[in-house]
């Protein structure tokens, strides 16, 4: 009778709008207290199962789709994909930080600042793109280091994922009200409403919230119509950037750019790793790799072109403010209305204001699909309830995926100003990056049941001296930044490792349409950087990140694990297993 049930459930489609306990809690161990208490019980041993686990691209592209009951739509080209990325990383991020770093870090080499962290950024998007083509999925980071790394190293990237997902998304909504009422030509504060509640949750922001809801509704109608509502914003955004620029060159002085390193070497870095995250959201194109229509063509042009045009633009912006006003005098929190000011040009403040306004708008509204896809695909593998992982038969969207993060974010941009969470989110996007190009390693150079066991012992070593070898650097840097002694022990050991496997591991695996450049060397020196930059950070950050990795496995051991291993030990029925690799070529194509 129950397979006969089952079937029914199969041919009967169920409505998208379902509430009860077995969508958000089918799993086995969590059918009442005496099953649930039996998975605790056995939590140490399913723990060692889940590290040890690793999933298959056949599993994520095609098996785990099926838990989302309908596909979302192939409707995104290369174009699209293009605008995106300006749309997802373009955003407050260049006219607040490049004047906050140049004026206290950096001085006038803050265009080198903007060069190291830009290409920190273009080698991760380098293994962004060959997952993305090789594994066409939603999911993006989560799914290619859960195939790569496991189960367990994937829910570490799915905690920072969706705490940056909801956190980034309440910070930028805020900062949309701000330019907001800069634009009006009154106080920051002058639209949020004052309680006498405390500090950092005083000033209520109902403007942050209604825009985050209504960027929500936008993408969750249709992706093809968020395209198009991205490509005119985007477009604004890219017309008023080219006015900076241009504009400032023409009201250029070289004499500003003298001293050029006030602060040293120490400035540039320090500066790095904070405007990096002017760079943040091109992870975002990749989880649109499952609605685009040829992946193995469109996310290579839509990604590195995209990203290989913001990397050129954000070091011009950089360069005409440095040359427009001296370092000391630049504006911290306003730095580009305060220099067109200081030339005559106060009426540009009005459009600066508003291209900021314009580059939020699309950070929020790209934010929302790529964010929405990657909670998709952790629902898909039971890591959050699989209710969110259903797609709308009508809109082709993950309607509750995107409520489940906007809604989230809304109350916290509401109620918090967030400053305290900034630099939390640094670490989270840094350490998945790096996890990306250890995982890029590992699927270049490890496939089951080929690679022998002592090509995956070395391969182990040699990933284990390269991340600590790249954290002694980082320590050495931050404990001793005018020091050369350590360096001659921990850049050998790293170049010597890399060297090792170039030389001693040969590579298993060739991607079939678009791979990585110069691996290993590639990896590892986005491995390098990436950890650098976290050095770069300060104490505060990781103890924050440590308080949320705490609760992040409170969660994890308590429901995560259980949901998971009953998941990947459910009877696989036999039709939904056979998945040929005409099957998996097909979806990458």
């Amino acid at each position: 009778m129950d397979s006969v049930g089952e079937m029914e459930d199969e041919i009967q489609p169920r409505s998208y709008w379902r509430w009860s306990k077995h969508d958000f809690f089918p799993e086995e161990s969590f059918q009442n207290w005496s099953t649930y208490r039996s998975a605790l019980s056995q939590t140490f041993t399913r723990f060692k199962d889940r590290v040890a686990s690793r999933s298959e691209d056949a599993d994520e592209i095609e098996e785990l789709r099926k838990q989302s009951e309908n596909e979302m739509k192939h409707c995104l080209s290369w174009w699209d994909l293009t605008w995106f990325g300006f749309g997802s990383v373009i955003g407050a991020g260049i006219f607040v930080l490049t004047g906050q770093e140049a004026h206290e870090h950096a001085g006038p080499a803050i265009i080198l600042s903007y060069v190291a962290s830009g290409i920190s950024a273009m080698l991760s998007v380098f293994c962004y793109t060959e997952f993305a083509v090789e594994i066409p999925v939603a999911g993006g980071s989560f799914a290619y280091i859960r195939v790569e790394l496991g189960d367990f190293a994937a829910f570490i990237t799915a905690g920072n994922i969706i705490l940056g997902s909801i956190a980034g998304g309440a910070a930028v909504a805020r900062a949309w009200t701000s330019y907001f009422t800069t634009l009006l030509n009154l106080h920051p504060n002058s639209l949020r409403i004052h309680t006498k509640l405390a500090d950092g949750f005083n000033l209520l922001d109902p403007i942050a919230a209604a825009v985050l809801v209504i960027t929500s509704i936008i993408a969750i109608s249709s992706t093809r119509r968020t395209s198009y509502f991205n490509w005119i914003a985007s477009a604004v955004n890219m017309m008023v950037i080219l006015f900076v620029i241009v504009a400032g060159f023409a009201h250029a002085d070289s004499s500003n750019l003298t001293p050029f390193m006030p602060h040293g070497a120490k400035g540039i870095f320090v500066a790095a790793a904070i405007v990096y995250f002017a760079y943040g959201g091109f992870d975002n194109i990749a989880t649109m790799a499952e609605e685009t229509k040829n992946p193995s063509k469109d996310i290579p042009l839509g990604l590195l072109g995209s990203m290989s045009i913001i990397t050129v633009i954000y070091c011009l912006m950089a360069l005409s403010l440095s040359m427009m006003q001296k370092y000391t005098d630049i504006d911290p929190n306003a730095a580009y209305s305060v220099a067109f000011q200081s030339v005559g040009m106060k009426w540009a403040k009005y459009l600066v204001a508003l291209g900021a306004l314009k580059g939020m708008t699309t950070v929020l509204l790209v934010g929302a699909i790529g964010q929405a896809r990657y909670a998709t695909h952790i629902a898909r593998v039971h890591m959050i309830p699989p209710w969110f992982a259903l797609v709308h038969p009508k809109t082709g969207t993950p309607i509750n995926a995107t409520l489940l993060i906007r809604l989230a974010s809304a109350c916290i941009a509401f109620f918090s100003s967030l400053d305290a969470l900034a630099s939390l989110l640094s670490v989270s996007s840094l350490l998945i990056s790096m996890m990306m190009a250890v995982a890029l390693l590992v699927r270049r150079y490890y496939v089951r049941g080929i690679t022998p066991r002592t090509n995956l012992l070395k391969l182990t070593f040699f990933l284990l001296v390269i991340i600590l070898s790249s954290i002694g650097t980082s320590a050495y840097w931050g404990l001793n930044p005018n020091g050369w002694l350590g360096y001659t022990i921990t850049v050998p050991l790293w170049f010597l490792a890399t060297l090792a496997i170039s030389v001693l591991l040969p590579q298993e695996r060739t991607p079939k349409v678009w791979g990585v450049p110069l691996v290993p060397w590639f990896p590892s020196l986005s491995i390098v950087i990436n950890l650098f930059l976290m050095g770069s950070l300060g104490a505060q950050a990781f103890i924050r990140f440590g308080i949320c990795t705490v609760v992040m496995l409170m969660y994890y051991i308590l429901f995560g694990l259980h949901a998971t291993y009953d998941m990947a030990h459910q009877p696989k029925k036999v039709m939904s297993s056979m998945i040929s690799e005409e099957d998996v070529e097909k979806a990458r194509s």
